[in-house]
């Protein structure tokens, strides 16, 4: 039952290519890793972090529009001044803070946007004990460029004086700090995962070579990745996480397809053939299935290109490059140098084969599962249910300093300012309304009392003045121009610490729904990170059905059925809900903080789950492949239903667990990071791999595929045709 003739000459002319130029496609990878190394080399300092803004969102022009047309714009740099003995209006302090203010007006890019010793009453910028005050900045153009400026301005301004302390904060300077602390992961990651994967290659594969040539590969797709991302960045920005993405998933997804090319070719020598045999049957079986594997998780990682951030879509071109580029390494250098070594790629050790397939565990254990598929497929049901339960508590929001480890500079500021200060005027909501003057003066008075009256609104400054709730308590004075211009005002809405931490954005829907007097537009910290959530949450329920349906379509040319695509996806879905509620059980509710080494927040940022979804899901459909790949192959060949499962298991299963195991064992290296936002990507990731290369792919898949019997490889004529005329399968 083989219907794939149309396919088979061409990968057969591949093996038969790779026999005869085998020496110059190793010639031309040493040469490709050497370039990539000298080039790629580099990408680490051209990376970035961005800010959460929303290209086109409200929020978003309204910080575009108060650096347009008032000489302000959002907050992200600030100066912590901290007396050392004294307050922060002792005569000496003050003399510190004027001058800091100036220095830092002259500084290119850099806008002075408040200072608490600039103004008559600010008690925002004031610490309660008097102790700490605030000077408040705005850094033009990218982000890019900001974390550039920062890397001199940050410890040029960090200081201690003899009186006083200061030390550097705001977004852009965590941003920074985050990028920093992520390089430095990127390289402990790789002194963890590198030497241990290699010692588990060698002990799993049983020969030196073969564990070399396969962490070779890894490397390959690593490097080959990190030159395209040095390409990319000339078009488009590249957030720093990428790197990291490329190091775990290069070093895993090269293991995958390593694993199975080895097994393919020294099970062809062991049933007699050639070494150019072997070649030739491997490239058409397994360098198949590998090509097959790559398309379904680049098509899951290309649901992240759908979303409107560029850091999600760098994700997205990180992970397709190195599954391209690991490809490539697959089914080029790695069968020529197989070629090259014959039978030298064998075990050193030769294990007591078992006198017929059926005494192999995997077969055994397939068919414990199917002689009761009701009995072990429910309870296992209600256990990922029952793990995924906590998902229905998930509270969505955004990191802030806590996803530094402690110490962190940047985050020891935020930190002291959210303890010490009544409320965060760096945080403050700005309202916009253009083309109003002095005429309407009393009508902005009116809407200012009635913002101020809103719960959780410390302050609100305008032209006429500040006002707390509904009273006023400042009257406008030299600084209070800044809120007008020829082209209209605006107001600067100043949460409470306490309003800011426990509901941000219900603070942001409050402030919306107080009648404005005019057309006013809403931005500031809160405004812009409800925006990016938005605007990430509206954009899932479509990537989503993307991936489902690509996906969906992909495996049924490999199977040529209608079910079994169906359940792959349904079984995805399940282990990924148990995954995302471990998640919210560890992460987001605090268990095992203390363990894992994090600082809770009580919510989850939201574009972790949105790329965990998509890698998982694509990473979980490598192994449904591989598996089902065998299986059909099997039952292509027999038409037994029960035995091309057991059977198909028996051949892939220690494969696929083996794979999992070492993929997990590189996000796991990811738990070790000081960013918190990588350990919860690291934790998450790993849970799913193994959860899904153990009971899904061992338990849950001969189970459903025993209930179903022959209909799993069921579909109406028509579709079989179409399946047979351009499917994949054997």
């Amino acid at each position: 039952m083989n219907h794939t003739k149309e396919h088979v000459p061409l990968l057969r002319h591949l093996g038969r290519g790779i026999m005869r130029f085998r020496w110059w496609i190793i010639g031309l990878s040493v040469l490709f890793l050497i370039g990539t190394g000298a080039f790629g080399a580099g990408v680490t300092r051209m990376l970035l972090l961005a800010r959460f803004e929303v290209e086109g969102s409200e929020s978003s022009r309204t910080g575009q529009l108060l650096e347009q047309h008032f000489k302000a714009g959002d907050p992200n740099l600030l100066l912590l001044v901290t007396a050392k003995n004294g307050t922060v209006n002792d005569p000496a302090i003050v003399n510190v803070g004027k001058e800091l203010q100036k220095e830092l007006e002259t500084q290119p890019h850099v806008t002075v946007l408040s200072s608490y010793w600039d103004r008559a009453f600010a008690p925002a910028l004031r610490s309660k004990d008097a102790k700490q005050a605030i000077i408040i900045a705005h850094i033009s153009g990218t982000a890019t460029e900001a974390r550039e400026l920062l890397r001199t301005l940050s410890p040029k301004f960090t200081r201690d004086l003899p009186g006083a302390t200061v030390r550097v904060g705001g977004q852009d300077e965590i941003f920074r700090q985050v990028g920093a602390q992520s390089e430095q992961d990127f390289i402990r990651s790789d002194m963890i995962a590198i030497p241990l994967v290699l010692l588990i290659l060698v002990l799993l594969l049983r020969n030196l070579w073969a564990g070399l040539l396969t962490l070779g590969i890894s490397l390959f797709a690593i490097l080959g990745t990190m030159s395209v991302l040095r390409i990319l960045i000339q078009f488009t920005e590249v957030s720093t996480f990428a790197l990291n993405l490329t190091m775990v998933l290069g070093l895993g997804i090269g293991v995958d397809y390593c694993l199975f090319i080895i097994a393919r070719y020294r099970e062809e020598l062991e049933k007699g053939q050639d070494v150019q045999g072997a070649i030739i049957r491997t490239i058409e079986t397994a360098g198949r299935t590998v090509i097959f594997s790559a398309l379904t998780v680049a098509i899951s990682l290309a649901g992240l290109i759908l979303f409107p951030f560029y850091f999600l879509r760098s994700f997205a071109y990180a992970g397709i490059a190195v599954i391209a580029i690991g490809v490539c390494g697959a089914l080029f250098p790695l069968p020529a140098m197989l070629a090259i070594m014959g039978h030298r790629i064998r075990p050193w050790s030769r294990r007591q084969q078992s006198t017929s397939v059926e005494q192999g565990l995997w077969y055994r254990i397939s068919h414990m599962v199917m002689k009761r598929p009701v009995s072990v497929s429910v309870p296992l049901l209600a256990l990922l249910l029952f793990l995924g339960s906590p998902f229905l508590r998930i509270n969505f929001g955004t990191p802030d300093q806590r996803v530094l480890p402690p110490g962190v500079s940047s985050r020891e500021v935020h930190e002291e300012i959210r303890l010490n200060f009544p409320a965060e005027e760096n945080d403050a909501i700005h309202i916009i309304a253009l083309n109003i003057t002095d005429p309407q003066r009393q009508a902005i008075e009116q809407y200012a009392r009635a913002l101020s009256r809103v719960p959780g609104v410390f302050q609100v400054d305008t032209i006429t003045g500040a006002y707390a709730n509904g009273e006023q308590v400042a009257r406008a004075d030299e600084w209070s121009d800044r809120f007008v211009s020829e082209k209209g005002t605006w107001l600067s809405v100043v949460p409470s610490e306490e309003r800011l931490n426990s509901d941000p954005f219900g603070l942001v829907d409050a402030i919306r729904a107080v009648q404005a007097p005019y057309p006013v537009q809403i931005g500031g910290a809160p405004a812009i990170i409800q925006d990016f959530r938005n605007t990430l949450l509206a954009s899932l329920p479509p990537v989503m059905v993307f991936i489902g349906i690509v996906t969906f379509i992909l495996l049924f040319f490999m199977t040529g059925s209608l079910l079994l695509p169906l359940k792959a996806i349904l079984l995805n879905i399940l282990s990924l809900s148990a995954t995302f509620g471990a998640l919210v059980w560890i992460f987001q509710e605090g268990n095992l903080s203390s363990l894992l080494g994090f600082t809770p927040t009580g919510s989850m940022e939201v574009s972790i789950p949105i790329l965990m979804f998509c890698l998982a899901f694509g990473l979980s459909m490598d192994y449904e492949v591989f598996i089902m790949s065998r299986i059909k192959e099997e039952y292509d060949r027999t038409g037994k239903n029960v035995h091309a499962v057991a059977l198909g298991l028996e051949r892939s299963g220690p494969l696929v667990t083996a794979a999992a195991a070492l993929m997990a064992l590189a996000f796991a290296s990811f738990s070790v990071s000081g960013i918190s936002l990588l350990k919860m990507l690291g934790v998450g990731m790993t849970l799913a791999v193994l959860m899904d290369a153990t009971v899904i792919r061992g338990l849950l898949v001969p189970a459903f595929m025993r209930l179903m019997g022959q209909a799993n490889w069921w579909a109406p004529q028509p579709l079989q045709r179409l399946q047979r005329r351009i499917g994949f399968s054997e």
